[in-house]
């Protein structure tokens, strides 16, 4: 039989149960869900349940939640008494204090009620995922790209190292993508009212999350029908929406500071720990008030506000005065957010014997080189969704690359990368068929 032949032959009806098997989302989020509960398990089976019930919880998040749970309001962020803060939004903040309020302050139940939301909500971010990737080239793309998400290292380990947003962020982050693809097909204003809301939910979790926002409203508005007059009318609708989801916070924020604060006070901390003469990526927790008391006592005595608007200043003017230290910082965390944590991916895979370190590195760097990869070939076939894929690689990242570059950063954007990546392994898969069914199709005759 010629090769041509063999190529058009339809699948049996084994191949196309053993496709289906593979492709199932219900084994994938079982997938997904077993890898985190084994390794929480042995991570937990390796550390004392005393040392679990309060490490995990020595920052801010967890300090803010106990304040919560305590009846003291949204405040202290550093385990001492130092009034309101808006150091971050409210949403996981307020979540993690309904667990210390179930399950008891800095106990190992506690632990492990917020480490099970974290399987959760990462596991559950299969599904947006899985749609996704079904929209833009079908259920093999969906269920290849969650089967990334599935064994993703950082997917995996974030659920029980880290006590902050970034799991329910990396769900919100996909979801609101997948909304976001099926919303360029609709034009009922209930539904972009809930785009509205799902946008207001996740600026209430991720405030970083916002740099996307214009981006994706843009390219619903060119995905609009044009004979539309109203095209930009629904956009307006779901942005409106979204900042009114904002309202009540910042409020709060004006009226305990009296200043405006539409967000969270934090940045201006965080460009200076990043940009002064002692920076440097990976950045390990020097000069933050929650370690250094000097920098505590100055928040405590200048108030949080002024303290931000001080050490922003002391970063602009560091900037301005070293250029060519600010380019080699920002080299250095741009490399740290695309290799998983580390600004020498190359030295530290040598030097480091851990099959499991240099796996996660590995996962890491190719990851992100597919999703270049994946940007490319979606541009090339001048693909409707290369644009808001794109965004979330390329946009997502950029506050990080001047601030501090950590791995439960880079997390929201994750789901977009996996998905591009699967794009680039489907189009590499493809174009390796192709060149192989050109050198086995015999010659003509003359």
């Amino acid at each position: 039989m010629r090769s041509d032949e063999k190529s058009n032959r339809k699948p049996s009806f084994v191949q196309r149960k053993l496709r289906g098997f593979f492709t199932s989302l219900t084994l994938i989020l079982f997938v997904a869900l077993g890898l985190r509960v084994a390794f929480t398990w042995n991570y937990v089976g390796r550390n004392s349940h005393q040392a679990l019930s309060v490490i995990p919880f020595m920052f801010e998040s967890s300090n803010i939640a106990v304040s919560l749970a305590q009846g003291h309001g949204f405040a202290s962020p550093f385990r001492v008494p130092t009034g309101p803060t808006a150091w971050m939004t409210p949403v996981y903040p307020a979540l993690l204090a309904g667990v210390f309020r179930v399950f008891g302050t800095y106990t190992f139940d506690s632990y492990l009620a917020a480490v099970g939301l974290n399987i959760l909500f990462t596991t559950l971010a299969c599904i947006p995922i899985f749609f996704a990737g079904k929209r833009i080239a079908g259920t093999g793309l969906g269920a290849s790209a969650a089967g990334l998400w599935a064994v993703f290292p950082n997917a995996i380990l974030l659920t029980f190292e880290s006590m902050w947003d970034a799991c329910l962020s990396a769900l919100l982050a996909a979801i609101i993508f997948w909304a976001t693809l099926a919303l360029a097909e609709s034009s009922r204003p209930r539904d972009w009212i809930g785009y509205g809301l799902l946008w207001g939910l996740t600026l209430m979790t991720n405030p970083t999350l916002a740099s996307l926002l214009p981006f994706l409203l843009i390219w619903l508005a060119y995905r609009a029908p044009k004979e539309n007059r109203g095209f930009l009318a629904l956009p307006t609708i779901a942005l409106g929406v979204a900042l009114l989801c904002c309202v009540p916070w910042t409020m709060r924020n004006y009226s305990v500071f009296h200043r405006f604060v539409p967000l969270r006070s934090v940045l201006g901390l965080q460009l200076w720990l990043g940009n002064n003469p002692q920076a440097k990526p990976p950045w390990l927790g020097n000069l933050h008030p929650i370690n250094d008391s000097s920098e505590r006592e100055k928040y405590i005595e200048m108030g949080e506000i002024d303290y931000m608007r001080v050490k922003q200043r002391e970063a602009f003017r560091y900037i301005e005065t070293h250029p060519l230290r600010e380019l080699s910082l920002f080299g250095e965390r741009f490399v740290s957010i695309w290799s998983g944590g580390t600004s020498t991916p190359l030295r530290d895979f040598e030097s480091n014997d851990s099959a499991w370190f240099r796996y996660v590195l590995l996962f890491n760097l190719l990851s992100g080189i597919g999703a270049l990869l994946g940007i490319m070939l979606l541009a090339s076939r001048r693909s409707i969704y290369a644009f808001p894929l794109a965004v979330f690689p390329v946009i997502f990242p950029c506050a990080y690359y001047a601030t501090l570059a950590l791995p439960r950063y880079s997390l929201p954007m994750e789901p977009a990368v996996l998905l591009l990546t699967a794009i680039a392994i489907a189009g590499i898969f493809r174009l390796a068929q192709f060149s192989n069914r050109s050198e086995t199709r015999p010659e003509l005759s003359g």
